[in-house]
């Protein structure tokens, strides 16, 4: 769509001049799909006036397809925020899908306001978790960061390709393009602003994620460390299409998933429908 210039969500990711509308969102939920899952930040599923609002973020198995990210979720009680990225990673990207890494998660959990913390499916990684003694310039880190990424924007340092679907050999491939669509930024959470906070000492949450139990975190700025992730190369269909999600849950299992057969959820999962 952002290689056509779009502007609105299409009927159709495929082009029409008189086929599809042109204002047409039935499309629209990768949108809170990447907010809730890719970043990882969603209003609770149980909460009342978006007062509680639940950190889950699914990383990708390999880091050649994404590094890091991040996202707002904004409420009456003000903005909840996290960022996560991927440090230590290998300078040759032919080891982004083996080699072994760091996982850095910030939260920022507003006054007022309830986060509740949940691990990436079932891990046996180390995790620990500590907080920001005073809460530093996160408006000035944030400004800096804006004003960083419209740069970005005007030097068009976006990504030079898009996916695209080849029907006759029934794969997705990158079709590279002379324009530059969107523009990666990292999070004012990771602002080099930031470099100097001081934080408490690290708490081991791992026994916590063990026994299936969200950690609790109040109004904030937070700090989670996961250390020893393991990249893998993504999982494909027989189709040949990078992250197919029944493939997925096949391989590695789901806390949520009560039959893979017939992908029966349980109410947990409610989070990524609502």
């Amino acid at each position: 769509l952002l290689r056509h210039n779009a502007t609105t969500m299409w009927e159709s990711w495929w082009r029409s001049e008189d086929l599809y509308s042109r204002n047409h969102p039935m499309l629209g939920a990768f949108a809170e799909w990447m907010s809730s899952s890719v970043a990882g930040v969603s209003v609770h599923p149980t909460t009342v006036g978006g007062r509680q609002v639940l950190f889950w973020p699914q990383f990708p198995k390999s880091a050649k397809t994404l590094e890091y990210a991040s996202a707002i979720q904004g409420t009456p009680q003000g903005d909840f925020a996290v960022a996560w990225r991927f440090e230590d990673l290998p300078e040759d990207k032919n080891e982004y899908d083996s080699a072994l890494v760091m996982v850095r998660i910030r939260l920022l959990v507003p006054p007022g306001g309830e986060g509740f913390m949940r691990p990436p499916f079932h891990t046996e990684e180390k995790f620990t978790i500590k907080h920001a003694l005073s809460i530093p310039d996160l408006l000035g880190a944030k400004s800096a960061a804006d004003g960083e990424c419209s740069n970005r924007r005007e030097a068009r340092m976006g990504f030079p390709y898009s996916w695209e679907y080849d029907r006759i050999n029934s794969r997705w491939y990158r079709l590279r393009s002379s324009k530059s669509i969107g523009t990666p930024c990292l999070s004012f959470l990771f602002h080099t602003t930031l470099n100097d906070i001081t934080w408490s000492s690290s708490r081991d949450i791992t026994q916590t994620f063990a026994e299936g139990t969200d950690e609790r975190v109040a109004p904030g700025l937070y700090e989670v460390i996961i250390s020893n992730w393991q990249l893998e190369k993504e999982v494909e269909s027989p189709e040949g299409r990078t992250g197919n999600l029944f493939e997925y849950v096949k391989k590695n299992g789901s806390p949520n998933c009560n039959d893979e057969s017939s992908f029966e959820w349980d109410i947990n999962d409610a989070t990524h429908i609502i």
